[in-house]
């Protein structure tokens, strides 16, 4: 605790020296909110006079006794370049300013997911420059604590330099609203790949929600440092106690030995995320072990080890040798062993994983594991044996609530901003109910930053292809989608459906283009929005579905209607067919003659769906019933 109290200390000393100086969000060729108070903050010091001049306007302030300061220049109409000058003992420039339309985009990996990446780049790239289309990225980061400010970063022009780096989604959302409008627009880009909702949400909000209060006091209030070492101990511990083996014992060149006897090693089932079957939040370095048998009629030929998708980086051995290595989370594991590593009899199999982050270890389908001889396919799928080597004393991102919020919004949030764009879900799958809970308290703790009236518009989910192919099996990515389909209910939200425009093989598809459009549609407020369920009526073994908004409705590829499922009070679900009545839909089947409930592309590859509206957007999957789904008994949780 001491050495807290003498950096404190060193740190106070150094603000009564202090220079004026502005946080990161502030840069060369940044946007300023137009028609709107326009907050310029930082800090000096103590009791220092500030001067800010933009335009017409000069402003005066004295530093607090702690240094900070704040001014509110009034409102400006679009337009620029222009200069900001901030002066106290020193003075600072800032040029090539705008003042238009800022949006704040954020989520995960399909929001982060950059231009150069996605289709459309090499278009983009010959055409003219956009300069009144600026981005600043927020470096990633997380803290326990609150920050003041961000890591450095810096406002970039579009152009054919920098525009590669520009999230996809918010580019493409940024042209449109540009040409659309003519005024300049500034995208905050502060998104993170593979990320819960948890934690880009603020602990007052977890302390004031019923759902979520009782989580957050397990939540202790201490710096980064602290937490990480007491979440290593509390790891190590656990860890060592679900294994009942010790933390930092591992000898690899005993595991790798064909002859070691590996029968007192716990197992675990492979291929599935480890943080899937218990072991929460271990990141290291975990190693696994399977013995196979093989003939002489195995080693007449070519043999080739399939072992899927590992996350992160994985070595893998043969009786010892090395005969493989890849570092990428999403690429296949297939190596060609040769043969004099193998013989007849017991031949065995370990593979080093090294996870820094999410599920780690194998998460194929089980089909995808396997040897494959001159003579036959060897399944591998089942129990491995393993042991831990090594835990990351680094905290994962989604390890706990709020880490990201108090490093890349909290810090942003004097910020004036026209809006919001979210592009966010996947990673909260498994707890797809209390999304429902999670996602408007989002919204609302933002707002109470950011203004309470701010525009929040959000892209469901996309096709891609998850477990439960029908509503009698299930499907968390139907839950989510019906969970923000269901936030709706908050004002000045919208939605945009994109069924139509996934890849049920990739959960990042590259089609960002037709995203950021529809999501400037909201923005621009053209009325163009997907038909949601409104209600729906039961008569002559029909049921009957109204939409909102109430529009005509059209089979985009003129077929029969697909994606309808009906039940009857036994809840079994039978396909159904479907027919079009103007602005409504009549769902029936022979096989059920008394209906009770319909669903609508209850499941995560929703490629066949073809009911749209007439101006072009899917409508989107939903359901008529209540029932219990197959997630609404997961809460999150940072115990261990």
């Amino acid at each position: 605790m001491k050495k807290y109290i003498i950096f404190s200390m060193l740190m106070c000393a150094n603000l009564l020296l202090a220079k004026v100086s502005l946080p990161y969000i502030f840069s060369d060729n940044m946007v300023l909110q137009r028609e709107s108070k326009i907050p310029i903050w930082g800090i000096a010091s103590a009791q220092e006079k500030i001067t800010v001049t933009f335009k017409n306007q000069k402003k005066e302030t004295i530093a607090d006794q702690n240094g900070k300061w704040k001014i509110n220049l009034d409102g400006e109409k679009a337009g620029g370049p222009y200069q900001l000058t901030v002066a106290g003992e020193n003075t600072i420039h800032f040029s090539n300013v705008l003042v238009g339309d800022v949006w704040l985009a954020s989520g995960q990996s399909n929001m982060e997911w950059n231009l150069g990446s996605a289709d459309g780049f090499d278009a983009e790239k010959k055409q003219k420059n956009f300069p009144l289309i600026r981005q600043i990225k927020i470096e990633k980061k997380i803290n326990s604590l609150p920050q003041s400010n961000i890591s450095e970063t810096s406002w970039k022009v579009a152009d054919t330099n920098t525009v590669a780096d520009f999230s996809a989604v918010a580019y493409f959302f940024a042209k449109e609203l540009y040409q659309k409008t003519g005024v300049p627009i500034g995208i905050i880009n502060s998104s993170w790949g593979g990320t819960v909702i948890e934690t880009w949400i603020p602990r007052d909000a977890f302390e004031h929600s019923d759902e979520y209060k009782s989580m957050i006091a397990n939540m202790p209030k201490i710096s980064i440092e602290e937490l990480q070492q007491k979440n290593i101990a509390e790891k190590k511990a656990f860890i060592e106690k679900l294994t009942q083996t010790k933390i930092g014992s591992f000898d690899e060149k005993k595991f790798n030995d064909p002859a070691f006897s590996d029968a007192p090693l716990p197992e675990m089932e492979i291929p599935k995320p480890w943080e899937n079957q218990g072991y929460t939040a271990l990141d290291g370095i975990v190693w696994f072990r399977k013995t196979i048998t093989l003939t002489e009629a195995d080693l007449q030929g070519e043999v080739i080890l399939h072992l899927g998708k590992i996350d992160d980086e994985d070595t893998t051995y043969i009786n010892g040798v090395q005969v493989g290595q890849m570092n990428q989370w999403s690429d296949d594991r297939i190596y060609t062993i040769p043969a004099k590593f193998l013989k007849p009899g017991a031949n065995v199999i370990t593979v080093k994983v090294k996870d820094t982050g999410g599920g780690g270890g194998f998460w194929s389908e089980p089909a995808e594991l396997f040897l494959k001889t001159s003579a036959r396919d060897i399944p591998l799928a089942g129990k491995w044996k393993f042991a831990v080597e090594k835990i990351f004393d680094s905290i994962d991102q989604n390890e706990f609530p709020s880490l990201i919020y108090n490093a890349m919004i909290y810090p942003i949030e004097q910020y004036a901003i026209k809006g919001i764009i979210w592009y966010q879900g996947e990673s909260n799958e498994e707890r797809a109910y209390q999304y429902n809970k999670a996602f408007p308290l989002l919204i609302n703790s933002w707002r109470e930053r950011f203004g309470e009236n701010t525009p929040f518009y959000y892209v469901q989910l996309s096709t891609f292809r998850t477990k439960g192919n029908n509503s009698n099996e299930g499907s968390a990515w139907a839950e989510l989608r019906e969970a923000q389909t269901n936030t709706l209910q908050l004002k000045n939200t919208g939605m945009v459906v994109t069924t139509d425009i996934g890849n049920a093989e990739d959960i990042h598809p590259r089609n960002k283009k037709t995203v950021g459009e529809r999501l400037a549609f909201l923005a621009l407020n053209t009325g163009k929005v997907s038909p949601t369920f409104k209600d729906d009526k039961i008569a002559n073994g029909k049921i009957v579905i109204s939409f909102t908004p109430s529009v005509s409705l059209v089979s985009q590829d003129g077929k029969a209607l697909r994606g309808f499922e009906i039940a009857g009070d036994d809840r079994v679900f039978h396909a159904a067919s479907a027919e079009i009545n103007g602005n409504k839909i009549s769902v029936y089947s022979k096989e059920v003659p008394e209906p009770k409930s319909v669903r609508y592309g209850w499941k995560g590859d929703n490629s066949e769906l073809n009911l749209f509206s007439t101006d072009g957007l899917p409508v989107s999957p939903f359901r008529t019933d209540k029932h219990k789904t197959v997630t609404a008994d997961v809460k999150y949780s940072i115990s261990r």
